[in-house]
């Protein structure tokens, strides 16, 4: 097909003298689209699912709105982000409320979401619902977790508003039954922030010097989005984390939130979360008057029949001059035999020493300290010859060891070395050089001169 000469296409763009559409670039073309979009668009409400939705580490949040046959990209930016009443999850129906524009560098336009609400009560309760099931997968709302409250706590943490009326109903229901220190962590209950600050004031209360022993977390009743805050995932964990049993106490009787389920023990209402914390001092009174009452009485009855078993039994009893009686004649008659057996033992005794009397006569125990005298006087005479040192006065010498043990062979000396000789007049210290000196020469006996004396069977057999 063949084109007019002013149309057809060259290697060079040709511009015209007088043209009215010049070539725009690509930044003027981004720069005008941003802003029809941003002028034709500048606030808008739009309703869709969530869809990928991610916290960034500075903050923003990024998702995709979507309905069944479109989808738009959507950003918060963290100034936005910190003020949401909810903390938004994928699948939840929501109306956003922001701006259109566009983002040049990949040629893609989003939506900038300024405020961010459910779709009516249908999507917040199927937000509400789609969580407790996430919750209850993982544990938290098991009842083998919840744990028994004190019987008698003797502080109690209360987390609720502090110009409320709640606040005032459990102070004077506490008053009424059981007066109990109370300490308060004022948080708000409802709105933008309140559910960080919930969470805050129960893990505040577990860092206490001075823990309580029991907390309430409560608020007076209200629609189920015054109500959110206690349906907050942050709110749950910090319940279900905390190490201080917990009782919860949010709206009337027939409102139900998440925080309900994890906590130890539910309250319709605060003040009957008052009343479940403590015991009615007056009651515990009364019962302690009435333990005390039948304590002193089963003592009585049983006073009076340990009395009556003894009474029957001691009834029973012999006499004691009965059971004496026959002692006291045994002793009476021991007593009268006494001094005979003691004169008969005496005389006995005395006719004994008579008849050795006469061996004991002064002349033969003298003659007998004689006799052993003198062979003490023998003995000792035997020890001093047999005394080793006794040769040594004679010229004998007594070679001992540095210690002072005899040395009784030439082969003990030599292995000593270091010996000691012990003359009559003292000691000298001798070493041995280890050397020995030849064998002496073994001498013949001479032979006698005197023949030997025949003996007696020699002389018979002559």
């Amino acid at each position: 097909m063949d084109l007019p000469d002013d149309t057809r296409s060259g290697l060079l763009a040709n511009v015209a003298a007088g043209d009215n559409s010049p070539a725009l670039s690509v930044s003027e073309l981004s720069g005008a689209l941003k802003r029809t979009i941003e002028t034709a668009f500048g606030q808008v409400r739009v309703r869709g699912e969530i869809s990928g939705f991610k916290r960034h580490g500075s903050g923003h949040c990024y998702f995709t709105l979507k309905d069944e046959n479109a989808c738009i990209d959507a950003v918060i930016w963290r100034t936005s982000a910190g003020a949401l009443a909810f903390r938004p999850e994928d699948g939840a129906e929501v109306i956003a409320t922001g701006r259109l524009t566009t983002y040049p560098g990949r040629s893609k336009y989003q939506f900038v979401v300024e405020r961010l609400e459910l779709a009516g009560e249908g999507a917040l309760l199927a937000l509400l619902e789609k969580r407790r099931k996430a919750l209850a997968a993982e544990g938290l709302f098991d009842p083998s977790r919840k744990r028994r409250l004190p019987f008698f706590p003797r502080s109690i943490g209360v987390v609720t508003s502090p110009t409320g009326a709640v606040i005032r109903d459990i102070l004077h229901r506490l008053e009424d039954r059981c007066p109990t220190h109370v300490i308060l962590w004022p948080v708000p209950v409802q709105g933008e922030g309140a559910a960080s600050r919930i969470a805050a004031a129960i893990r505040g209360f577990a860092t206490l010097p001075d823990k309580p022993d029991l907390l309430i977390v409560a608020r007076g009743g209200g629609s189920i989005e015054d109500l959110w805050p206690f349906n907050e995932e942050e709110v749950v964990r910090a319940a279900g984390d905390s190490p201080i049993p917990l009782i919860s106490a949010v709206g009337h009787e027939t409102d139900t939130t998440l925080i309900d389920h994890v906590a130890d023990l539910r309250a319709p209402t605060p003040t009957a979360a008052a009343e479940l914390a403590v015991p009615v001092r007056a009651e515990l009174l009364a019962q302690l008057g009435e333990l005390g009452h039948r304590a002193q009485h089963c003592l009585a009855r049983r006073t009076d029949g340990a009395r009556e078993r003894l009474a029957l039994t001691t009834c029973r009893w012999p006499h004691p001059q009965d059971i004496v009686a026959p002692h006291i004649q045994c002793v009476d008659e021991l007593a009268e035999r006494l001094p005979r057996s003691l004169a008969a033992r005496a005389g006995h005794a005395r006719a004994d020493m008579n008849l050795v009397a006469g061996r004991h006569r002064r002349e033969l125990i003298d003659q007998r300290i004689m006799q052993m005298t003198d062979r003490l006087a023998a003995a000792w005479r035997m020890a001093e010859l047999a005394h080793p040192e006794r040769p040594l006065a004679k010229g004998y010498v007594r070679v001992t060891t540095r210690s002072g043990s005899t040395v009784m062979s030439a082969a003990q000396a030599r292995a000593e070395r270091a010996v000691t000789l012990r003359f009559g007049d003292g000691a000298v210290d001798a070493s041995i050089d280890g050397i020995p000196r030849s064998a002496p020469v073994e001498r013949k006996a001479r032979r006698s001169y005197i023949p030997p004396q025949p003996g007696l069977f020699d002389q018979a057999e002559e």
